[in-house]
């Protein structure tokens, strides 16, 4: 048994091992297979450095001044007498035309009919005086009818201030009335009262009661007479004298309030005397207001009028004006109708024709276009703003495969913003000069001022998707089975480039490794493998 388990022990010694070295190979191999099952990649140091930034672009040759030759009207061609490249002379035939009345012949006869009518209708409808009909043939200024207009308008203002000044008297005169019917109006209340008071005082009523105070007086002294005593009948005597008395000063009341109140009838008359001259003033006043305002609606009247004729005898001028014009250009298409060719107004070289026998010339395109005698070419691309400030008016540009171009030179001429892209791009223009014509393609490179970068790597590490350029360095991270290698992305700008160099900027220290080429495609975050 002792053996058996000795045997045993030993069985299982030996498994362990094997299996463990087992696991050891396995492990090993297995980080080797997944290594090279990695993309590799070459890097390169990001690094200070020179960069000689040349820009690069590709422009068609245009004409620096072209030339497009126009018509006025369509016409068909019968015949074209010249061909691209041909130069001619100010003056000689570039398109024969067959005779006919074109459509714009046509149109402005209708035009010239139609303007005629309408001046005929306008001279027989508005209210025109032959003088001012005379005016508009005799083109009287725009001045001498301002000044008219001023005249009129100048009466209207003072018809308007005599008008305010008259209202204003008729005001002061209603205010002139106001003392004297108030004067009046408290005479008459005077008066009113007086006569009450003196109809009371003569009525009956009170002549009874001062006859019946009197009766009962003279009763009572002849009571007293025979048998009172003296002091009795003395008492009977004065109650008597009182009761006449008051009679008598009621008549007198009476008296004085008819004399008071004829005296202030009296008053009363010459005051409302005084008040029929202001009433009557009034009156006069009122009536000027009127006056003034009938003046003042005819000099608006007159105004509107004047404002009236000279439009309409400016309208009447305007139609005799477009008139002219219609019969100059109806006698100018007519002299075209028959014979008619299209010449060239300058000297130089035919760049373009766009026409051809049996065509119909268009008042909106160009026939033919010419390069003028003497001017020079151009070419134009678009570049970003940063590498726009890298360039000067007058730099020298070169030309790629410039052996296949004899004495050809490009310059820079101006550098203004691109109308696409205002803000992020420029366009340059240059000037073209040598054996060229419009139409040819060139690539040119501009540029050629060196600078001093902090960070720098090979073109072939730029890289660029929706969300701008970037590059993809190599970071290494350590794990249990050795180091790994991730590729993180970095976004950069590019500030400059040449043929093999671009200056960066970016969240770089310098000196990372920046993968340049793979040998599979990789991705930021993918793990890589270095040369061995």
């Amino acid at each position: 048994m002792s053996e058996n388990g000795k045997n045993k022990r030993e069985w299982v010694k030996t498994a362990a091992i094997i299996f463990l070295s087992v696991m050891l190979v396995l492990t090993f191999f297995a980080n080797s297979i997944m290594n090279y099952s990695l993309p590799e990649v070459a890097t390169s140091y990001v690094q200070s450095g020179s960069i000689t930034a040349k820009i690069r672009g590709t422009g068609t040759v245009e004409s620096g001044d072209p030339y497009e030759v126009k018509v006025t009207e369509s016409r068909k061609v019968s015949s074209v007498a010249v061909s691209v490249g041909q130069t001619v002379q100010k003056g000689d035939v570039l398109f024969y035309l067959e005779d006919a009345e074109s459509e714009e012949l046509k149109a402005a006869k209708s035009a010239l009919e139609e303007a005629q009518k309408k001046y005929e209708l306008a001279v027989l409808t508005a209210e025109i005086s032959s003088s001012n009909i005379f005016s508009a043939n005799e083109n009287v200024s725009s001045e001498v009818y301002r000044q008219q207009i001023t005249n009129a308008q100048a009466a209207v203002q003072r018809a308007e201030k005599a008008y305010n000044a008259a209202i204003d008297a008729v005001t002061a005169a209603e205010a002139a009335v106001v003392p004297y019917q108030q004067q009046v109006d408290q005479l008459t209340q005077k008066i009113s009262d007086y006569r009450a008071q003196v109809s009371y005082e003569s009525s009956q009523d009170v002549a009874a009661r001062d006859d019946a105070r009197i009766k009962a007086a003279e009763d009572k002294l002849n009571a007293v007479v025979s048998g009172g005593d003296a002091a009795t009948v003395e008492n009977a005597r004065k109650e008597l004298a009182d009761a006449q008395n008051a009679k008598a000063a009621r008549q007198t009341t009476i008296v004085n309030l008819n004399a008071a109140a004829a005296d202030m009838e009296l008053q009363k008359y010459s005051l409302e005397k005084d008040l029929a001259a202001a009433q009557a003033v009034v009156a006069e006043k009122k009536a000027a207001v009127e006056t003034a305002k009938a003046e003042w609606d005819e000099k608006e009247a007159d105004l509107n009028k004047l404002v009236g004729n000279i439009a309409n005898v400016i309208s009447l001028e305007q139609m005799l004006d477009t008139i002219t014009e219609a019969q100059k250009l109806v006698d100018e298409l007519s002299a075209k109708s028959y014979d008619a060719t299209i010449t060239a107004d300058i000297s130089g070289t035919v760049t373009q024709i766009n026409v051809t026998a049996g065509n119909t010339t268009s008042a909106s395109s160009p026939v033919a276009v010419l390069q003028p005698e003497g001017a020079g070419y151009t070419l134009s691309f678009s570049v970003t703003n940063e590498q726009a400030k890298r360039l000067s008016v007058g730099d020298r540009a070169d030309l790629v495969n410039a052996w296949r171009y004899d004495d050809v030179e490009v310059t820079l001429a101006s550098i203004k913003p691109d109308k696409n892209d205002p803000s992020q791009r420029k366009q340059l223009t240059f000037n073209v000069t040598g054996n060229v014509t419009a139409g040819q393609t060139f690539n040119i490179s501009v540029g050629q001022k060196s600078a001093n970068y902090d960070l720098t790597v090979p073109n072939s590490a730029i890289r660029e998707d929706s969300n701008g350029k970037f590059i993809l360095i190599v970071e290494s991270k350590s794990s249990p089975l050795g180091d790994r290698y991730v590729a993180t992305r970095v976004d950069v700008e590019v500030l400059a480039s040449d043929d093999t160099q671009s200056a960066i900027s970016g969240g770089l220290n310098g000196y990372e490794y920046v993968i340049t080429t793979s040998n599979k495609p990789v991705e930021a975050g993918d793990l890589v493998r270095m040369p061995d």
